[in-house]
């Protein structure tokens, strides 16, 4: 039987929180945008068409760093409080190295670790 590699991940456009799911265990995997409030104001100081550039550029790269790290799982569920879920959705399903994969998609609000952790579990356990 072949197991299948199913990953959570609860995620707005500054932190994704990876979590690995397998047999009731969760590890736990931060990724972090580069674009931050400090950034944003800096490139204000410069100009908005700047900070507009800078903002996509670093989101893109968020959203490909968190593509690199789902590559190696079968199943995975998108949740979070903002559109960013649906943005990395969007831009996998153009990607096909994605084909293949099971990706769902659902609204969250802000959660503590272990109700993110509980959220996860339920989710693959149904």
């Amino acid at each position: 039987m072949d197991i299948k590699r199913k990953i959570g991940i609860w995620m707005d456009h500054s932190i994704a929180y990876l979590m690995e799911y397998s047999s009731d265990t969760i590890n736990t995997k931060v990724i972090r945008s580069k674009f931050t409030h400090f950034s944003k104001e800096q490139s204000l100081e410069k100009s908005e068409h700047l900070m507009h550039n800078k903002e996509q550029q670093q989101q893109w790269a968020y959203y490909h760093e968190l593509g690199e790290d789902i590559k190696k799982f079968d199943e995975v569920f998108l949740f979070g409080p903002t559109d960013a879920k649906a943005e990395l959705f969007n831009i996998l399903k153009k990607d096909h190295h994605f084909d293949k994969m099971k990706i769902e998609v659902s609204q969250s609000y802000n959660m503590t670790e272990n109700q993110r952790h509980a959220f996860v579990k339920a989710h693959f356990l149904n």
